[in-house]
């Protein structure tokens, strides 16, 4: 069976708002049968030579039941990656716990100096789009001659903060920056992302400070970014979109004289290469690929929980999670009446539970 078509999420909302509307699985699996019962041929049986619509006897089933297992096994192989990430998560942290117990002060010194020697690119925790800081002495005096500067005839717009010689280009540097961590830093923009959505800030003059100096264009597909500059706009950023995003749950807002910050949500839960077709992409392999917590719904948070437990009961050689549960299950008809073990001590040893044997 070709899963690819069943694998799309073109369908997902009017799917999801089936689902919300019955409000679980059981009834929405009576939709699904419901519909095949009255708007297909799924149950009908070809039973005589000239019969025409329908299945042989069993075909049915056997569809339904074959697209059960397909997912199944899918299910299977992604607790398994599940598991494999968490314990390889799990070491390493200890990994890292180790390593910071036997780090010698002088080398972490050194890497301090390194890293405040790094130069500054826009959109980096020191440039143009960084928080707003306490000024210096030393940029009062910046900001002084930038106010006067404003006295210029209109349409003489105050360029965006100098650019460096050379913009970082190894995925390494891109990732010592929080704001193109999982991203990169482009000459006009610096993007960063998680595992739903991204992050763009893009630097805009001084003289920028109010929402209506600014444009942003935001489609499925594409996004534009310009600013007021006299009676003209200025493009700062365009171009299609590597991937679709959900324009709804997508938004910008602006840091006067800093930076437009735009937060995309993506459609699909992937990996971006590049926010711009044609743009240089990211090297994916280099990029933190776990999931921040805050992006996994209950449900994901009770698996990894069963996971670190079922991980850390196995280095001790205690039962995991789904042995725990059968032997719970055992235990109360252990003694009952008509029980062959009646009157015998519970001995979990005597069971050898597979984890695919216990739905959770």
């Amino acid at each position: 069976m070709d899963l690819a078509p069943a694998m799309t999420d073109m369908y997902d909302q009017a799917l999801l708002g089936i689902l919300q509307h019955v409000g679980n699985v059981r009834e929405f699996l009576g939709v699904l049968f419901g519909f095949l019962y009255r708007k297909t041929d799924f149950y009908r049986l070809l039973l005589r030579p000239d019969d025409r619509l329908g299945f042989p006897p069993g075909v049915a089933q056997t569809m339904a039941l074959q697209a059960f297992k397909n997912f199944e096994h899918l299910a299977r192989q992604d607790d398994e990656e599940r598991r494999r990430e968490l314990v390889e998560k799990l070491r390493k942290r200890e990994e890292e716990v180790a390593a910071e117990r036997t780090k010698v002060p002088a080398v972490a010194q050194e890497i301090e100096i390194r890293s405040a020697a790094e130069p500054v690119v826009p959109g980096s925790g020191d440039g143009a789009a960084a928080r707003p800081q306490e000024p210096t002495a030393a940029e009062e005096t910046a900001e002084a001659v930038d106010s006067s500067a404003a006295s210029e005839p209109p349409g003489a717009a105050a360029p965006v903060e100098s650019q460096p010689s050379a913009l970082p280009k190894r995925q390494e540097q891109f990732q010592t920056n929080p704001d193109s961590y999982n991203g990169a830093v482009r000459e006009n923009y610096t993007w960063s992302q998680d595992y739903s959505d991204l992050e763009i800030k893009v630097p805009v003059p001084k003289h920028i400070e109010k929402g209506r100096q600014v444009s942003v264009n935001l489609s499925s597909s594409s996004i534009r970014v310009a600013v007021l500059e006299g009676s003209s706009q200025r493009v700062l950023m365009e171009g299609r979109l590597t991937h679709k995003i959900n324009t709804e749950s997508s938004l910008w807002s602006l840091e006067p004289g800093k930076c437009i910050l735009i937060n995309l949500n993506k459609v699909g839960e992937y990996w971006w290469s590049a926010i711009l077709e044609g743009e240089e992409p990211i090297d994916i392999d280099k990029i933190n690929k776990e999931r921040s917590m805050a992006t996994v719904d209950e449900e994901e948070h009770a698996v990894l929980d069963r996971l670190t437990f079922d991980y850390h009961q196995k280095l001790q050689g205690k039962p995991q999670s789904h042995e725990l549960k059968v032997h719970e299950m055992l235990k109360k008809g252990w003694d009952v009446e008509g029980s062959p073990f009646r009157g015998q001590k519970f001995d979990p040893a005597m069971f050898n539970i597979s984890p695919g044997a216990v739905q959770f």
